[in-house]
């Protein structure tokens, strides 16, 4: 991969995806969506992969949108961004941020943000779709969209207000107020919140520790099922994806070494892969419905 505006490498079953503008505070660019739209993708198809971590660099996750390109009327080099987007949605133009925060949500591998200092506008809003987010002291969230005349992109009118409560959702939209790592763990946008300096250890301590002690294939259909639990509007609808997935686990050779490792008191080796062992039995989230 020729990537410019972030690197990304796998070790450990672990693929890391940095953003790498620290001059810029890695504020957002089309090009850069399409960088991380594309690693997403290269993270999904390989089976030594089990978990993705997202993270910033220079202190920063990512500071928004980059307001220089902004300004001028683009997001600076597309980077073939309207190609590999699908072209416009509804007549207009596809919103960059809502590709990125969509190629998370439909990622068959879970996801964890680490996250550290500015994490304002598309920097907020690209990390609702992940799983588990780890936030330094001093970060601060910023849903900022009214402030600069814009709204909220990146599908987070849907994601935020299920993520967080509808009424806080919308007090920190309204306002663009700034919200700072104390109020976002106890609002829920924030599964932790350390040291700036620990950020990232301990999004990899939770990430190896899906890797060391999960099947991949249990793990995968687990974060689809949660997250189109959300887009369903009955119980019964979980209950029928749950069936179908628990039916082909039970004759899974990853539940015989599962059973097997429990008793004989030992990690489990499961060998089981995804995408290539993964059963299509559970609806995904954040599949593009036809026309869109």
């Amino acid at each position: 991969m020729n990537l410019s505006n972030l690197d990304y490498d796998v070790a450990d079953g672990i693929a890391t995806i940095r953003f790498n503008r620290p001059e810029k505070r890695n504020t957002f660019t089309k090009k850069m969506a399409v960088e991380i739209a594309q690693v997403v993708e290269t993270a999904n198809a390989d089976g030594d992969v089990r978990v993705i971590v997202v993270t910033g660099s220079g202190g920063h996750f990512c500071a928004g949108a980059d307001l220089e390109a902004a300004a001028s009327g683009t997001l600076g080099d597309d980077g073939g961004f309207e190609e590999a987007a699908g072209g416009p949605i509804t007549g207009v133009e596809r919103d960059s941020g809502g590709f990125v925060g969509l190629a998370f949500g439909a990622s068959l591998k879970p996801v964890i943000g680490a996250i550290q200092g500015s994490a304002v506008g598309i920097g907020a809003t690209m990390t609702l779709p992940m799983d588990v987010r780890v936030v330094g002291e001093s970060t601060r969230y910023g849903f900022v969209f009214n402030k600069r005349a814009l709204v909220p992109e990146a599908a987070s009118t849907w994601y935020l207000p299920r993520v967080v409560a509808p009424g806080k959702a919308m007090e920190w939209v309204l306002t663009g107020r700034f919200v700072a790592a104390d109020e976002a763990l106890q609002s829920g946008l924030a599964n932790h919140v350390v040291a700036d300096d620990q950020v990232e250890a301990k999004a990899l301590e939770i990430a190896a520790e899906i890797a060391a002690n999960t099947s991949a294939v249990s793990t995968s259909l687990a974060r689809q099922m949660l997250w189109h639990g959300l887009e369903s509007n009955s119980p019964w609808t979980a209950h029928a994806a749950e069936s179908r997935a628990l039916a082909e686990r039970f004759m899974s050779a990853d539940l015989v070494e599962g059973i097997t490792s429990f008793f004989e008191k030992r990690q489990p080796t499961f060998p089981m892969q995804v995408p290539a062992d993964l059963p299509d039995l559970v609806d995904r989230p954040a599949q593009r419905p036809e026309g869109l």
